[in-house]
């Protein structure tokens, strides 16, 4: 066998005994050759044969990296249901306020920072301080500051996705961002698509803003588009809100054909869809997707996101591009707030510009990936098939089904151990997802959150 090939085999055998993490760095061609004593073009051939198998990847100006490799576990069945006009029922919101009661390492979508990274961030707020100077004695400007707007727009078109500093707004987080999206394009009776399960907190917002919905089904590979295409036909929906990457909770990507369709679908019926895009790049493939918003040639796509889950909620910062509506999403945000501290911006900002941003989203991202395996391994082995669980190519949270499960009693022993999960109910106004539930997968799998985990096995074992 050729020299190339028989290290190939030994770094599959790595890979495979978990000796390699998926997502790791190789070492370099020449780190290669040197500590294996080969030539380089036994290095080259070698790296050259890992990737056409699929093991390894490689990221440009950075080196090969270990691919993550499908996952061979069982996942969450999908509900196909026939979706109608729904109004959200009170208890919708009842239910979030019981649930954030409690605050634990698998309840809210959420990540540690490093302390490299707040050195870092301290260094950009001092340098934005500096930098802002004579403008502290005025009030932001609505649409965001210039500098911040310009740094988002040259960090996105860096990912293949441009867009102009004047077409972006800086909102106080993506929620916010969706909110007055809804606020320009929609008023309250109207009716708005989501998918379902939905993440809860646009449930909550939905209903306290006094919309009525239509849940429609998730597949493997996004939504059923036949069925949200059928009620745009028929006249029944004044915008939509979707999450399309990592899907909080259910963890799908939609597929380029279906964020292309859905693009499509939004000029085609003029209506208004506001996508969630908070996960975009925490994604653990070599390449983040691109949004639906990037197919949108009519302007009907609103597009949200923040650093809430990349970096940090407490800055309470994020954008919209809110497309054809931007003079109404303009005067939304002139009637729902001042604007967003500017030194806030600036530091930001600077962060951004810097490429410190970039290099934090490389380590988040690497460290969610090793998350999620080590998340899932952990539930497998104690579980085996009692448990599905998700596949997601990115974001932070887990969806688990458990088809065995007695519902009640495991809402209860939840309750009563003071575990905070988010259960299956929050994330639809329908009676289809009660043997499921979420976790957040951000903290590494240790202290804290291998207590919280392994308190949850328990109750699992307990209540099915």
């Amino acid at each position: 066998m050729a020299k190339y090939k028989q290290l190939a085999n030994q770094f599959v055998l790595e890979i495979e005994q978990g000796r390699r993490k998926e997502g790791s760095k190789m070492p370099s061609l020449r780190q290669l050759a040197r500590q294996y004593s080969v030539s380089m073009s036994t290095a080259v051939n070698c790296y050259q044969e890992l990737e056409s198998q699929g093991w390894i990847h490689a990221r440009p100006q950075s080196g090969f990296f270990v691919t993550v490799q499908p996952s061979l576990h069982s996942t969450p069945e999908w509900v196909n249901f026939e979706s109608k006009v729904t109004q959200i029922p009170t208890t919708v919101i009842e239910r979030a306020a019981r649930s954030f009661n409690q605050a634990g390492p698998l309840g809210v979508s959420s990540a540690p920072i490093d302390e490299l990274t707040r050195l870092e961030l301290e260094r950009s707020f001092r340098r934005g301080v500096s930098r802002i100077g004579n403008y502290l004695d005025e009030y932001p400007d609505h649409q965001g500051s210039l500098f911040l707007r310009q740094a988002v727009t040259k960090h996105l078109a860096q990912a293949n996705f441009p867009f102009s500093a004047e077409q972006v707004v800086i909102t106080e987080g993506c929620m916010a961002a969706i909110k007055l999206a809804l606020e320009s394009c929609t008023r309250a009776g109207d009716t708005v698509a989501i998918s379902s399960p939905c993440f809860n907190g646009i449930l909550e917002l939905l209903a306290l803003m006094e919309r009525k919905i239509i849940e429609i089904p998730s597949n493997k590979d996004g939504i059923d588009l036949e069925q949200l295409e059928r009620h745009l036909d028929a006249g029944l929906l004044d915008a939509a809100v979707f999450c399309t990457s990592h899907m909080n909770p259910q963890g799908i990507t939609m597929t380029v054909a279906q964020k292309q369709k859905l693009a499509s679908l939004a000029n085609q019926h003029q209506v208004p869809i506001i996508e969630d895009d908070v996960y975009l790049e925490l994604s653990h493939l070599p390449e983040p997707p691109l949004p639906a918003k990037y197919y949108d040639k009519g302007g009907y796509i609103l597009w949200c996101s923040s650093i809430s889950k990349t970096l940090s909620p407490s800055y309470r910062l994020g954008w919209c591009l809110p497309g054809r509506f931007i003079h109404q999403y303009k005067n939304q945000v002139g009637l729902s707030t001042y604007g967003i501290s500017l030194p806030v911006q600036a530091a930001i900002g600077d962060f951004i510009e810097s490429g410190s941003y970039a290099k934090h989203l490389t380590k988040q991202c690497h460290q969610l990936q090793i998350n999620k395996k080590e998340y899932t391994d952990y539930l497998l082995q104690r579980l085996g098939d009692r448990v599905k669980i998700s596949a997601p190519q990115g974001g932070m949270v887990l969806w688990l089904q458990v088809p065995t499960l007695d519902v009640k009693e495991f809402r209860h022993t939840v309750e009563s151990s003071q575990l905070d999960i988010r259960l299956g109910d929050l994330f639809s106004t329908l009676n289809l997802y009660d043997d499921c539930f979420r976790v957040n997968f951000g903290y590494p799998l240790e202290g804290k959150a291998l207590d919280a985990l392994d308190t949850l096995v328990h109750l699992i074992i307990r209540s099915s």
